[in-house]
């Protein structure tokens, strides 16, 4: 019942392959365990058959906040998932109008800037974080899915987010500081 439940859901949305049907239907059971079997423990049966429209609520439920998480537009919505060896295959080839050695020039400064305002322990995760959403077009849902980076979407977005705030701040400084926009040390 659950996992024709979330087929039928899933359907409506357009995304009903097998893979996800079994993830969704996987959740519903663990939402259903959560806070050791919480909302098992708390039901109350009006009949006899109250029981299914209960799985078929929780089901439905899953399903919706999948699909609305998947759509919001803070986690990266209407971008498309794919896999991370598509994304590597097809890394962004360069800005319109932005010749290739000022672009590789300008990824050297940010990769400088990344390298020195990250910390010490996490500076090749951070690395990876940005340069997955900035340079190969990742979600933070599809980051945080990765699991070497060990982060939830929201986290990666926090992550995204102060390292794009430095970034900023250190190229805003160094432009200050050499108005000519020279590089300075290794950028490349």
């Amino acid at each position: 019942m659950i996992a024709g439940t979330v087929l039928r859901t899933a359907s409506r949305f357009g995304d009903c392959s097998p893979q996800l049907v079994d993830d969704l239907a996987q959740e519903t059971y663990l939402k259903l365990c959560s806070n050791r079997s919480r909302i098992l423990r708390e039901f109350r049966p009006q009949s006899e058959d109250s029981i299914f429209g209960l799985l078929k609520t929780v089901a439905f439920s899953v399903v919706q906040d999948h699909f609305r998480g998947g759509l919001a537009v803070k986690r990266g919505g209407g971008k498309q998932e794919s896999a991370l060896d598509t994304y590597m295959e097809s890394a962004v080839a360069g800005r319109e109008g932005l010749p290739q050695i000022e672009r590789d020039t300008l990824l050297g400064e940010i990769d400088d800037c990344l390298a020195a305002v990250t910390e010490e322990g996490s500076r090749e995760r951070d690395r990876q974080i940005f340069w997955l959403y900035y340079r190969h077009g990742m979600t933070a849902r599809a980051i945080g899915a990765i699991a070497r980076i060990g982060l939830t979407p929201k986290g990666v977005e926090s992550v995204i987010q102060r390292l794009t705030g430095l970034i900023r701040r250190r190229l805003v400084e160094t432009r200050l500081h050499n108005p000519q926009g020279k590089p300075s040390g290794n950028s490349l």
